[in-house]
């Protein structure tokens, strides 16, 4: 929250935008929708459709915007974990302004989700801006976008979620910097059973890469 300079902080102000026809609400508080992420949505709808029975999960999901798109596209109940209550609370506006029964989960990743659960698509949104440049980015909440020292630390915690929830013959989507980052955390993703890197897909602003688990 910011200081108006008179002793008193600014009231957060509320924004709402489209994200791939979907209305959108957010603060300053939560990262601003990007819309390039149109795309991870579309992709996990396209492996939604072809997925084994079982629900999505969304991770680090923000506002919500990611999962709720995908799953207004190819229909399936949502898992939405965020650490942050602010953005969990926006995540349950969006989602029943959407007219989308999710289950939006508070707290850090490894700890909400019970032994044995297990998901057909997982989506992972984690931060993926290294600490030390994340200044260039002012507007955005730090939270939000510092994956610490390599850019990865949020997202190998991602892996370890994935590697323990994911399916088999499931798939999963994680947003990262850059195709390089995918690279670095190759050797981590061959600790898990039957998970391999597919495909990754680069954009201006950022890259996806699915990951998919080998059937029974």
């Amino acid at each position: 929250m910011n200081d108006l300079g008179d002793g008193e902080p600014s009231v957060p102000r509320e924004e709402r935008v489209d994200f791939g026809g979907l209305a959108i609400t957010f603060d300053d508080r939560v990262l601003r929708p990007r819309a390039w992420t149109v795309a991870q949505s579309r992709w996990a709808a396209e492996l939604i459709t072809a997925a084994p029975p079982g629900r999505v999960l969304e991770l680090c999901a923000g506002a919500g915007q990611i999962g709720l798109l995908a799953v207004s596209l190819a229909p399936r109940p949502l898992v939405c974990v965020d650490v942050d209550p602010v953005a969990c609370t926006f995540l349950r506006r969006n989602a029943a302004e959407a007219a989308l029964d999710v289950d939006v989960r508070e707290g850090p990743m490894d700890e909400v989700l019970a032994p044995g659960e297990v998901f057909a698509v997982v989506l992972a949104d984690p931060p993926w801006v290294r600490t030390e440049e994340t200044t260039r980015f002012p507007e955005d909440p730090l939270r939000a976008i510092d994956g610490g020292p390599d850019g990865l630390a949020l997202a190998r915690r991602c892996l370890h979620v994935i590697g323990q929830h994911l399916m088999p013959g499931g798939s999963a989507v994680i947003q990262l910097g850059s195709a390089a980052q995918a690279d670095e955390l190759a050797p981590a993703l061959r600790s898990y059973d039957g998970l391999r890197f597919s495909e990754v897909r680069e954009f201006p602003d950022g890259a996806l890469a699915r990951i998919d688990r080998t059937p029974a």
